[in-house]
Parts: C-alpha cells; sequence; structure tokens
C-alpha cells in the first residue's frame, strides 16, 4: 500500500474555506490577528487620507507613523486583503462587510477624478501627470520625484481590491482595480525603456504581480503589457541567466519582482519567468538564509554563504519571510516538492510563528538574531511595512496544508486542521499538538469508498525514520527523508493514519564558520534563554556563553528538561555558566541567542589572547584620547550641542549609536587642544550594508568622505581621520557634521573622540 513516489504532478490549491483550523499555535496566532483586525484598527481612519485626497471629508482622524509620510495607504492595502482572507479562513461576516466598506469608500474617492486615480500621499497624482508622465524621473532606492515608493503603495491597494472580488465575490473591487490600473497605464504608456528603467531604480513591490492577476481576470492585454512594463531588466536578466547579483540588493525589494515573474508564468507560459523564480529561490533559501528561514541584514543581502558576521538586531526582515513564503507556495505547486514544503515548514515555524507576540499579538518588523539579542514588537500605530504584512500573515495559516491533484492529496504541513474536499465527498480531520508531540493523526471520512493517493511529507530532518500506520497496522516505509510517502488505496469511512517522526538533536553550522552553530529539535530552532531584556549584565563581554566542546553532537551534551516540551538544559560545556535552550517561537520577553561558538582549548586560549590585545589597544588609545561623545545618550549629546536633521538612534551588540537618514545630517562639538596635531576617531559597526556613503566636514571643511558598507564585518572598528592644523589653529573647540549623499545614510556612529594624532 505504500508506494514510491513516481513521476510528480502539479499541486492545486484548496480554498481558505475548505480548511478549518483546529486548537493549537496557529489557530491561536489567528485569533490574535482576529482580534487586531477588528479592535486595534478602524477602517475610517485608515480611510481618511484617500478621502482627504480626493477632495472629501474624511470619517476619522488619520493615523500617524508611517500613514503620515508618503507611503500612506500601504497598510491600508494590507487591511483590505488580510480581512478578505480572514473571511474565508473564519466565514465571520463582519469580515465581508469591513471590505465592502472599503472598497465602497475607495470607488466613492475614485469617483471624484475623472481619470480613476486613487492615493493617500499628497500631491501624489500631479507629480505622477505633470513629472513622470513626462519623462522627467528622480528615482533611486526608495524615492521617486519626493514620493517614497509609490508603485510599492499602489501594489498594496490594488492587491486588496482584486482580493475583495476573489474572495469575498465583491465585483466592484475589480472594477476600481481595473480604473485604477488603466490611469498607471496612462502614465507610463509614453516612457520609453531607458525612462522604465530609471523608474524602476525606486522599490516598485509587487505591482507587476497585481497586474498579471488582473489579466488572468480579465484577458486584457493591456494589463499583461503593464506587467512587462515593470520588469527590473539589472536584476530579472541575470536571475534568468542564472546570475547571483543579489549581494549588497535591498532584500524585499526584490522578492516581489520573482512573485510576479512566478504568476506571470502560470498564466502565460513563460519559461524564463519560471527559470528565474527558480533559480531566486534557490540562491536564498540555499545561500542567503539563516537557520530560521529569514534573510537579510539591515534589510540588505550580503555576500553569499557570509553570514557569520551578519547577526544583528535587524536581521531577518518579517516581510522577507512573508513574500519567500509566497513564492514557496507557486513553486510547490508547479511542482509538489518535499524540499520545498520543509523549507516552508522552517520558515513559517521559526519565524513567522516566532515573530508574533503569543498573548498580545504584536509583531516585529525584524527578527534579531544578534547574539543576546531580544525580539523588539511593534507599536501597531506605527505603521511598518512588516505591521502591514503580518495583517496577511497571521490570516491565512490554511493556505499551504493541503494540495490535491486529481487523484492525490499532498499533506504538506502537520497543523491540527479539517480538510474538505468538496468535489469529492471527503473530509480529513489532522489530529495534532505537533511540534509538542512528534506525530500527527489523520482521520478519513467519505461518502463512499473512494481510491485515492494520500501523499504525507517525509520531512528531511527526520534522520531517525518514520513510524506509519494505517487502521492500526504498520506500513514499510521505502522512501528517505525529505520526499512524500504514498499511501495507495481505497479509502473507507472511519479509515486512520498515523505517523510518527522522531525528533533528534543536531547542530547547523553557519556557511562560512563550523564553529557558530545553532542547534536545532526536528523541525524547531532552539534559543538560548539568557535572562530579562534589561539584565544589566547583557553589557559584560561573556553575557552569552559560549560552547566548551568539539562534539558535534548536541546529544551528549545536553539533557532534556523534565516537563517542558522541547527545552533542553546544557551539561557541563556552557561557558561562564550552562543555559537552557527552548523554541524561537516560544521564546519572547528575553534575551537569548540562536547562534553560539563552539571551542576547543586551544582555540579559546588564542581567543583570550586577542582579545587581551584589544584592551591594550583601547586603553593606549584612551590615554590619548582629548574628547569623548557617546552617540545615542541624552546629557553627552547635551554636552556636545548635538543637532541634526533625518536623525534616528539605532542600537547594535547592545550599544546606541546614531545614523542620519537620506537627506539629514549629524552636528556636534568637539574639544580640541590649540596648535597640537588633531584627529577625529569614529567606531563604527563593520557590517553594515547598503548605501552607507557620507562626508565629515570640520568647521565647514571637508576632511574626508566615507563609506562603511561591510567595511569590516563581524567587528566594531576605530578610523581615524586627521584635522588638518589650520582648522584647530587657536581654537579649543571644533563644530563637526557627518552628512550623507545623495540617496544615502550618515553612519550608525557609535561614539566620536578628538584625540592627539600620533595616538594610533
Amino acid at each position: 500500500m505504500v508506494e514510491q513516489t513516481g513521476e510528480l504532478k502539479e499541486a492545486k490549491k484548496f480554498d481558505l474555506e475548505d480548511v478549518e483550523l483546529l486548537d493549537g499555535p496557529f489557530k491561536n496566532a489567528t485569533e490574535l490577528n482576529m482580534k487586531t483586525l477588528l479592535e486595534t484598527f478602524e477602517p475610517d481612519r485608515l480611510l481618511a487620507r484617500f478621502r482627504i485626497e480626493a477632495g472629501l471629508e474624511p470619517k476619522g482622524e488619520p493615523y500617524e507613523g508611517w500613514e503620515a509620510e508618503t507611503i500612506a495607504g500601504h497598510t491600508l492595502g494590507h487591511y483590505l486583503k488580510a480581512c478578505a482572507l480572514m473571511y474565508k479562513t473564519t466565514g465571520d461576516k463582519r469580515f465581508s462587510d469591513i471590505v465592502k466598506h472599503i472598497v465602497d469608500e475607495l470607488a466613492e474617492c475614485q469617483a471624484q477624478d475623472p481619470d480613476g486615480y486613487i492615493g493617500a500621499f499628497s500631491n501624489g497624482k500631479k507629480i505622477f501627470t505633470e513629472q513622470i508622465a513626462k519623462g522627467e524621473i528622480r528615482s533611486q532606492g526608495f524615492d521617486l520625484n519626493g514620493i517614497w515608493a509609490p508603485y510599492y503603495t499602489q501594489h498594496k491597494v490594488l492587491s486588496g481590491l482584486i482580493a475583495a472580488y476573489e474572495l469575498v465575490g465583491y465585483d466592484k473591487g475589480i472594477e476600481v482595480a481595473k480604473k485604477f490600473s488603466d490611469w498607471v497605464y496612462s502614465i507610463v504608456k509614453d516612457l520609453n525603456h531607458e525612462q522604465v528603467q530609471n523608474m524602476l531604480h525606486c522599490e516598485y513591490g509587487g505591482i507587476s504581480e497585481s497586474f498579471v492577476e488582473l489579466y488572468g481576470i480579465t484577458q486584457n492585454d493591456r494589463y499583461l503589457e503593464l506587467s512587462k512594463t515593470f520588469y527590473d531588466d539589472v536584476i530579472l536578466d541575470s536571475l534568468a541567466n542564472e546570475v547571483d547579483v543579489l549581494p549588497g540588493k535591498h532584500a524585499n525589494t526584490q522578492i516581489p519582482k520573482l512573485i510576479a515573474s512566478a504568476r506571470r508564468y502560470e498564466i502565460t507560459g513563460d519559461e524564463k519567468d519560471k527559470k528565474m523564480a527558480k533559480f531566486f529561490w534557490d540562491r536564498v533559501v540555499h545561500h542567503h538564509s539563516y537557520v530560521t528561514g529569514g534573510h537579510c541584514n539591515h534589510e540588505y543581502f550580503g555576500q553569499p554563504d557570509q553570514l557569520t558576521h551578519r547577526l544583528s538586531n535587524e536581521t531577518t526582515e518579517t516581510c522577507n519571510v512573508y513574500n519567500m513564503l509566497k513564492l514557496s507556495r507557486h513553486l510547490f505547486q508547479w511542482n509538489p516538492d518535499a524540499e520545498v514544503a520543509d523549507f516552508y515548514e522552517r520558515a513559517l515555524f521559526n519565524h513567522i510563528l516566532a515573530s508574533q507576540h503569543p498573548e498580545t499579538g504584536k509583531v516585529i518588523y525584524n527578527l534579531s538574531l544578534e547574539m543576546g539579542g531580544y525580539k523588539e514588537y511593534q507599536d501597531p500605530y506605527w505603521f511598518t511595512c512588516c505591521v502591514a504584512s503580518a495583517l496577511e500573515t497571521h490570516s491565512k495559516y490554511g493556505k499551504n496544508i493541503y494540495y490535491h491533484s486529481d487523484d492525490e492529496l499532498y499533506v504538506s504541513q502537520f497543523i491540527a486542521s479539517t480538510l474538505t474536499w468538496k468535489e469529492k465527498g471527503l473530509k480529513v480531520t489532522q489530529n495534532t499538538s505537533y511540534p509538542d508531540e512528534q506525530s500527527s493523526h489523520f482521520t478519513i471520512n467519505t461518502e463512499k469508498p473512494q481510491e485515492l493517493a494520500i501523499k504525507i511529507r517525509y520531512p528531511y530532518w527526520a534522520k531517525d525514520g518514520v513510524e506509519l500506520l494505517v487502521n492500526g497496522k504498520e506500513q514499510q516505509v521505502s522512501q528517505s527523508p525529505q520526499s512524500f510517502i504514498t499511501l495507495k488505496k481505497q479509502w473507507k469511512d472511519g479509515d486512520v493514519i498515523d505517523v510518527r517522526f522522531p525528533f533528534s538533536l543536531r547542530l547547523e553550522a553557519m556557511p562560512d564558520d563550523s564553529d557558530r552553530i545553532a542547534v536545532m529539535y526536528g523541525p524547531l530552532v532552539l534559543a538560548g534563554d539568557l535572562g530579562q531584556v534589561k539584565d544589566s549584565s547583557a553589557y559584560e563581554p561573556m553575557y552569552v556563553p559560549v560552547i566548551m566542546s568539539t562534539d558535534r553532537n548536541p546529544a551528549n551534551w545536553l539533557k532534556a528538561v523534565e516537563g517542558e516540551p522541547n527545552t533542553f538544559e546544557t551539561v557541563e560545556v556552557g561557558a561562564p555558566r550552562q543555559f537552557v535552550l527552548k523554541p524561537f517561537n516560544k521564546t519572547f520577553d528575553r534575551r537569548y541567542s540562536v547562534y553560539f561558538d563552539m571551542f576547543s582549548q586551544e582555540k579559546w586560549q588564542k581567543y583570550q589572547a586577542e582579545y587581551q590585545a584589544k584592551l591594550e589597544a583601547k586603553k593606549e588609545m584612551e590615554s590619548k584620547t582629548v574628547d569623548f561623545f557617546q552617540m545615542g545618550e541624552m546629557q553627552p549629546e547635551r554636552n556636545h550641542s548635538f543637532k541634526g536633521d533625518q536623525v534616528s538612534v539605532v542600537e547594535m551588540k547592545h550599544r546606541k549609536a546614531r545614523q542620519a537618514e537620506r537627506g539629514g545630517y549629524l552636528e556636534f562639538t568637539m574639544k580640541v587642544k590649540a596648535n597640537t596635531p588633531m584627529a577625529l576617531v569614529a567606531e563604527y559597526w563593520g557590517g553594515y550594508t547598503g548605501s552607507k556613503t557620507f562626508d565629515i566636514l570640520v568647521d565647514g571643511e571637508k576632511i574626508a568622505t566615507e563609506n562603511i558598507t561591510d567595511k569590516k564585518p563581524g567587528e566594531f572598528l576605530y578610523v581615524e581621520y586627521d584635522i588638518p592644523s589650520e582648522l584647530t589653529s587657536g581654537k579649543d573647540k571644533i563644530k563637526v557634521v557627518f552628512k550623507p549623499h545623495e540617496g544615502h545614510r550618515a553612519g550608525p556612529i557609535f561614539n566620536i573622540r578628538t584625540m592627539k594624532r600620533e595616538s594610533i
């Protein structure tokens, strides 16, 4: 009855309404999100700026945060789609009522404009029609003619409108979407290829996906043309030729481009679109991702397989994982490969579930993998991109558990749920508390006996085998991990399947450092519990313990904690202390480390000697210091007359720093010694990526141009800049300015000191 997997067929999706979540972590996450959708946000407040821009009286007070910026409106799009998804997930009419209300309001706004425009950011239409449509394009990473990624926002709105039509059956949604898309067409239709490519230097989200969806619904060639217009030659042609051009690129700018390609392949059959989507998925999953399934540091890709020195409080943006799961869903439907389903499980359990607070429902922008870091939950009223995308993420867990062909049923994920396959008169109930238990129990209810192949995923991590029983009778399994086990028989009402996958402990090392490891147990990433978030000892050098062992089998130095599932404690290997490891997705309001360093005695002695040498060098530098300024602290900033524009405080390795955002600057004063050769010394973190070029000026004179991008990954570093003697002659104080180049940021800068030039 257990058969070898033959040629794979395409897998078809089930509708969300066909899958009911049962008690477990995903139902809890859904219910928390329901509360957020119904109680935290008010539709009329999200709509307020759309009405204002349309010349209508708002029905609610506009929100602040990102919704008060030129990215205003992006949250409404996510919220609209999330409510449509939640309606299909729960059947709760309150969500369909919200969807219809929002669509009606957008239709009223659109009716005020003869061209079909809708938007929530100030002067949006004017900038598009009077500048962009005429080829006057000023485009960079996140700015198009002074607007923050406008096509990104327009994609969110279009996606929500299409969802209103497809998921709620509200025809007005597609009518508003078509009129708005026709307006976009009027903007880009006369631009030449070079102008379009220049325009696409600014993040444009997944708007190409929305246009190809419209084409699939309407068969209007205009929308397919629009989808192909929003095609980034440099990125997409490179990927189609299997060239990894991702290093240094903003990560979440790229993923939606490939989701659009994937959908365009499904509708048009263009093999080039398929090829680039598959290559991109492979590069991100196998060469740019951390153990949790997330990727990027400070929102940017680094060099492939170079992750050791890219751990910070701003690793693994949640929007990126949301989009990678969308892309994975497309790939799985083309070819139901267990490798894709395994990645989906890894990212779902170890990032998505780990990024929502299990009590409050608050979510995370960047899921920190900093060693000794903690989870920073977002104020929902700040309306960041990840607050917005999470509204969708936690509304659609039923989408990826089951798939089917005409005569096959795929069990892709082990999540407590009931599937109703209406066309077959079949119901499958999966009872499990996985991963707190290492098994799942399936009950088949069918109106009549029927022949069917049920395919159950055999996870990559199940190295100790699988136990499979049908109606209590053990089945022989010849397949290997990372495959699907095929059970083919005539299924009768009341048949049961039991599957058990024993979990085992294992290490997963960084690709570029075999001694920096994470501990996994079955599908779960384990995090070391290091203490309270406000633990003052977190700033001590040895706050994050190391593992003093060369034994690569963690089962030899971990023991289970009684009464706590999937939880372990180190035995005689932790230094300077032992620690407890528990599932990352159950770690919250605590400091933790997912990665730990392993040491032999010889390597440890060498490390200690290098550390002492650095301390001695720092003492020597401090002895020559004239003035020291710690950025990000109130009193030192007052003492140094600190001011600036577009300035933010960032934190790295538990230390604060200042950064000037695009178009801003940092300014402060520093003491100097007259008639003494002086230098300015800045401390940076060497692992930052992105656009980080800036000028350093002393009393209005430029003394240096700096770029700290990947300057010395994995370390804090001091950089010395000579101050010309004429700038300190007769002075006891100087004014210092850090000014970013256009489209760049200055910093982050952790501290600044003035010191005698010969001191370093």
